[in-house]
């Protein structure tokens, strides 16, 4: 019989475990699809949304709107590109992803809004904070810590590709990632304090005090602590309330080490700069142009347009899912529902009504239109001002 691994992989697993090693004790069928393979593959981005949203993974439209406007396979290598729509991990090297329902899980327990500072603690490739730089806005401050040089530098290159050529940042309000190289363990103690944090290692009980430590008042902190993925709420200077979300299995945190001198390497976080009024008017500009065309849409079309981007949806079919269960070193295996199927009349209906409006297989979609591009490049302006506004973008 062939086990559906697949289906039970561990989503942000840094390592296999080793042999004898026990793996997940005693861990609840229902803890189990959330730890990866939790929802089928998609075939491209908008279907793995789907399918984490049906699931009810992506719960919020502000967190769904943010995954649909980042596509995952560009945080990928080339040659790793076919597995990035499926809900597992993937390591090569140094460079990291969490499965996506563990990232919908994050995403919705930070509880994000605009003009909110964030620092991402093990910020990899830079996907997750991208998400959340379109949540946040330009007003907000989004900072990343990251221990490997290479995956800085990987990360720097993909948010460059973000930002010269998708059309998501046009639709958006972007905050603009900073990413610097260090270990998160040594943040110099002046650094200023975050409304929201999260670390994307495992946290020892030992170091859930200096992870609190970076909090404001009201903030929010989410991290994996006792494999649990766990969510703090700062309430007080030194009153918090505990979340668990759902089990998981982190690679731990790297311990510092000191320099030949003896001393650690503080890492100094990237100031809080003060916009240029340059760059105000720049985004002052966007944000009327974008109020000029959602005005001539409701002009045209009489009933108008949604504040926030309209994307295609697809209808999801849901299945049930095989499920192993390890418990000690014997392997139970069982199959459970996913837990947002509901054969209700009124979804049965939404189906019937989905499949009578969905375009013929033949018939190819027409490409999106960057209607802020489009109506920029059409001003009488200079060319080098219409670049600027444009963000010096390739698209």
């Amino acid at each position: 019989m062939a086990w559906p691994w697949d289906a039970i992989r561990p989503a942000s697993l840094h390592r296999w475990p080793e042999a004898g090693e026990k793996v997940q004790r005693q861990l609840s069928v229902s803890a189990v699809p959330k730890m990866g393979g939790a929802v089928s593959a998609g075939e491209d981005n908008d279907e793995l949304i789907d399918h984490l949203k049906a699931a009810q993974y992506i719960r919020s439209e502000r967190v769904e709107q943010a995954f649909r406007a980042v596509d995952r396979a560009d945080y990928y290598l080339e040659e790793f590109k076919e597995n990035a729509y499926k809900d597992l991990a993937w390591r090569h090297g140094n460079i990291h992803l969490s499965a996506p329902c563990i990232y919908s899980e994050v995403m919705e327990a930070l509880d994000l809004q605009p003009g909110l500072s964030f620092l991402n603690l093990g910020s990899g490739t830079g996907y997750l904070s991208s998400m959340v730089g379109l949540i946040l806005g330009p007003f907000g401050v989004n900072h990343g810590v990251e221990l490997h040089s290479d995956v800085t530098e990987y990360a720097k290159q993909k948010l460059d590709f973000f930002i010269r050529t998708s059309d998501s940042f046009d639709k958006f309000d972007f905050c603009e990632p900073s990413f610097v190289t260090g270990n998160c363990l040594e943040i110099s103690p002046g650094c200023s304090q975050y409304d929201r944090v999260y670390c994307g290692a495992g946290v020892q009980k030992q170091h859930e005090g200096y992870m609190k430590s970076l909090l404001k008042v009201g903030g929010v902190l989410v991290m994996p602590l006792e494999e649990k993925l766990t969510k703090i709420t700062r309430t007080g200077p030194s009153a918090w309330e505990t979340k668990k979300i759902l089990a998981v299995s982190f690679a731990p945190l790297v311990q510092p080490c000191q320099s030949e001198s003896g001393e650690s390497r503080l890492v100094q976080l990237p100031p809080l700069a003060v916009r240029s009024l340059q760059d105000l008017a720049r985004i002052a500009i966007r944000g009327t142009i974008k109020k000029v065309i959602h005005q001539e849409a409701v002009n045209k079309n009489g009933d108008g347009l949604k504040n926030t981007p309209r994307f295609k949806r697809r209808r999801v079919r849901r299945r049930r899912m095989e499920t192993i269960v390890f418990l000690d070193k014997e392997v139970f295996a069982s199959r459970i529902s996913n837990p947002s199927d509901d054969t209700s009349c009124g979804d049965l209906e939404d189906e019937r009504q989905e499949e009578e409006v969905t375009t013929p297989p033949d018939t190819k979609p027409e490409p999106p239109v960057n209607f802020l591009r489009e109506k920029v490049l059409s001003l009488p302006l200079p060319d080098p001002l219409k670049y600027y506004l444009l963000y010096y973008r390739e698209k």
